[in-house]
Formats: C-alpha cells, structure tokens, sequence
C-alpha cells in the first residue's frame, strides 16, 4: 500500500484504471488507455492496476465494478467512475487537472 501513496503523491495527474484480465469491458479499456497515454505525454500518468494481483488495494478502494477508473494529483482523487469510458472524455477530463 506504501507504493501506492508514492504513486499518486504527484503533481501531474495520475490516471489509474482498476482492471482484470478476465472482464471483456476492461480488454477494451486497453486501446483507449494507451490512446489517453500517447496524448497526454508527460503531462500526466497512466496506470493499469490488476485488481486480482493488488486484492488488498482494491477492497481499500471499494473497487466494484470493472473497469474502474480514477484521477488522483497531490494524493487526493479527483475523479471515480465505473464502466468504460472513450479516449476523448478521459483527455478532457485528466487535462482539467493539469
């Protein structure tokens, strides 16, 4: 749990995607992160976190449903939702952090 305080203790905004390998909804995820990534550079961070390798932290979270994605900058969340989500929303919405 202490890497996960490093991880988001950030001033550029850290968008975490709660997923498992086995949910189709989060396989789909996965272009639209890398797409997120890709436009966002380093004025931000994306990372993947598999929910049945982090248990510990997902149940700390209350992570339900899949996908799960939050923002996080300074340490504190700044945005949760549930469900898949396009690249564009996920841009506009790290980049009100930024």
């Amino acid at each position: 749990m202490s890497k996960f305080g490093e991880l988001i203790e950030t001033r550029v905004p850290v968008l975490l995607d709660f997923y498992a390998e086995w949910d189709e909804a989060c396989k789909g995820m996965h272009p639209v992160l890398r797409d997120v990534a890709a436009a966002l550079g380093d004025k931000a961070r994306v990372i993947k976190i598999d929910i049945d390798k982090n248990k510990e932290l997902a149940e700390a979270l209350r992570v339900k449903g899949l996908p799960t994605l939050m923002i996080y900058k300074n340490g504190e969340m700044k945005w949760r939702q549930s469900g898949e989500q396009d690249a564009n929303t996920l841009i506009g919405l790290v980049k009100e952090f930024v």
